[in-house]
């Protein structure tokens, strides 16, 4: 089950609920549950409503969710972000967020106002991160790691996708700087390295993941030499001995096909478990598996509402749609705990193990 932004934490403060765990535990028959993204720290909040995973309050509401996923009989990873320059001013006491460089993304965010209404909202040019100031990043991911094992976990995956911070330091469209962690890509990836380095120090190599997103372009992100950078990080990865690189492909209608060419030099630079997430059906992602160049797919929307989605697979049995789409981001139960699983009026209080 890949990550997918809910916007359901309790206010203040930004913490999981029981809501949450009985989510997560319906959809636990998923062989490894890779959660929404959680903030690091305040500084790397970009969203209302997102889960963090830095306060003593947060990873007691982290452990009624990983409880519940581990008596269905799943295996759960907590996805560590820092959302860099894709943030608002209005989480930030200097109304400016931060990021590698003062570039903005032209780009929105989803923010709930003093009104209780959720709006897209422009992100603002940020600052500039000091050369100081990237140690202590690269110690908020240790620290979140290392509450993330402590709130029940099986790992981390750090997101390195879809224009966040470290993807920020990946590319030349958003990483200016003249330091040691701009210009040359050994500089642009030393960031990324870093911040994993740190992680599996902390908590072991077989519990650290890394999420990449080779192919985006949008929120700025365009750079030619991004598949450079991602290859160039699975052989450092490959090396640390990591227990995963997820990559989250172009998933859009009219997405360019991912070439043959980049899944072969991928596969030779990282040597451990690939897996890919796009808009893959059953028929394409064991195609994908039985071709050798990926281990595993990993599913994000249709597991919305299909919380027993590997049987439906397995079966050949119809997918449900999401009926409201308004239901994605933010609210309570309804478009989110209340589908139900094949032969079941609803799935409240229900488990389901491997």
């Amino acid at each position: 089950m890949a990550p997918m932004t809910r916007a359901r934490s309790a206010q203040p403060g930004d913490i999981p609920t029981a809501l949450m765990a009985q989510y997560y535990a319906q959809r636990a028959s998923a062989g490894l549950i890779v959660t929404e993204a959680s903030q690091i720290s305040p500084q790397g909040k970009g969203y209302s409503f997102t889960p963090g995973i830095y306060s003593q309050a947060q990873i007691a509401g982290w452990q009624l969710v990983t409880r519940a996923v581990h008596e269905a009989g799943g295996r759960i990873f907590l996805q560590l972000w820092h959302v860099g320059r894709m943030s608002h001013g209005s989480l930030h006491p200097d109304g400016k967020p931060v990021a590698p460089s003062a570039i903005a993304p032209q780009s929105q965010v989803w923010i709930v106002g003093d009104d209780g209404e959720g709006r897209m909202l422009d992100c603002p040019e940020p600052r500039a991160l000091g050369t100081d100031e990237v140690a202590q990043v690269v110690a908020d991911y240790r620290q979140a790691a290392l509450n993330a094992i402590e709130a029940g976990f099986d790992g981390v995956e750090v997101h390195g996708g879809n224009g966040y911070l470290v993807d920020q330091f990946l590319r030349r469209s958003s990483n200016h700087r003249q330091d040691q962690y701009g210009g040359p890509l050994e500089n642009r990836i030393r960031f990324a390295r870093e911040v994993v380095e740190a992680i599996s120090g902390a908590i072991g190599p077989e519990r650290t993941a890394i999420r990449l997103a080779p192919f985006i372009t949008q929120r700025g992100m365009d750079d030619p030499e991004a598949i450079d950078a991602i290859l160039a990080l699975g052989h450092a990865f490959d090396k640390l001995g990591i227990a995963y690189m997820h990559l989250a492909e172009a998933d859009w209608d009219d997405a360019p096909t991912v070439s043959e060419d980049f899944r072969h030099a991928f596969r030779a630079a990282f040597s451990g478990p690939v897996i890919v997430a796009g808009n893959y059906s059953a028929e394409s992602g064991a195609a994908l598996i039985e071709s050798g160049l990926v281990d595993l797919v990993a599913f994000g929307r249709k597991f919305i509402a299909n919380p027993d989605l590997p049987a439906r697979l397995q079966q050949g049995q119809p997918l449900a749609e999401v009926t409201d789409p308004s239901t994605l981001f933010g609210g309570d139960a309804r478009g989110y705990t209340d589908y139900p699983a094949l032969g079941t009026g609803n799935l409240e209080g229900t488990h389901h193990g491997r």
